[in-house]
């Protein structure tokens, strides 16, 4: 692994790009229970991150939509952003298609909600380059559809979720300065949660008792500890310096700290070929200022 710079971001240069698609964590995550339909039923606090992917729009007349950015591992029929504006194009009876460019920064199978976040921002921003004027209500019913994540970072608020991740709560947090650590390995969501060991049953917390202190615990780490030796070497280092958690069913770790240079001179201890960056946790997602920004300017 070796450091990640955080540092590209740049102003769009058109109404097509420049569309934020922030990381997220989960600052704690239980199981509660599941479903007659198998799917879990969850607590968590999503917050963002001021790190993550950037996505480009170029409009066609044809109809088509096509991902014209090669992602290994990322096949573009089933890429959620390419899903996410297919889906759009459906319900809106859309005629027009497009190019999508993504800057990939997130990494895949990190916990970290790339591909959901990518999808809610295609969703945002074909919502407006195609003038759909269709509500954040709208498009997060639409990207449920596509994934329990979508919708949080569709609102873009930071938030207390429930249900399989899809009730939420506004949450006002406080916004440290984590440092992200980046294992050489993918965790399947898929694999964690059909795990026979993994705890289903948590006691239900309270945002209250979140609030008040208590921050739960991630119930997918000793699952994924025993399965992913360097999942369990990144908790194990970053725990050396600062309280280690996993973000959702990992594989990325993380470590808040009051300042930014504390989080960078940790980062700077890292050994040799480890990969890692630093990020600040953001309340609010910078996809709406993006959205905001659009109004704006088609206002003047």
């Amino acid at each position: 692994m070796s450091s990640t710079d955080n540092s590209s971001d740049s102003p769009p240069s058109g109404p097509g790009r420049g569309w934020p698609a922030p990381a997220k964590i989960n600052r704690f995550l239980h199981i509660t229970g599941r479903r007659a339909d198998g799917y879990h039923q969850l607590q968590t606090v999503f917050q963002f991150l001021d790190y993550g992917d950037t996505l480009d729009f170029v409009l066609r007349d044809d109809g088509v939509v096509h991902r014209s950015t090669r992602l290994p591992g990322i096949d573009p029929e089933t890429d959620l952003t390419v899903r996410a504006a297919r889906l759009l194009q459906r319900h809106a009876g859309e005629i027009r298609g497009v190019e999508i460019e993504i800057d990939k920064r997130i990494p895949s199978g990190g916990g970290l909600g790339g591909g959901s976040s990518d999808a809610a921002t295609a969703l945002w921003a074909l919502n407006c380059l195609w003038e759909l004027g269709l509500s954040a209500d709208d498009l997060a019913a639409l990207g449920l559809g596509l994934g329990a994540d979508v919708p949080v970072f569709v609102r873009g608020q930071a938030a207390w979720a429930e249900g399989v991740g899809e009730i939420l709560t506004p949450l006002t947090l406080d916004e440290p300065w984590y440092l992200v650590l980046i294992p050489d390995d993918q965790v399947s969501t898929a694999e964690i949660f059909a795990a026979p060991e993994l705890t289903r049953d948590c006691d239900a917390l309270t945002i209250g008792g979140f609030l008040s202190g208590d921050h739960g615990v991630n119930v997918c780490e000793p699952v994924v500890r025993a399965r992913h030796p360097r999942v369990a070497e990144a908790l194990d280092w970053l725990s050396r310096y600062a309280p280690a958690r996993m973000s959702g069913t990992g594989a990325c770790v993380f470590a808040s700290f009051p300042a930014r240079e504390a989080a960078e001179e940790t980062r700077r201890l890292l050994p040799e070929g480890w990969r890692a960056f630093v990020a600040r946790g953001c309340n609010r997602s910078p996809l709406l200022a993006r959205v905001e920004l659009h109004c704006a300017q088609r206002a003047r």
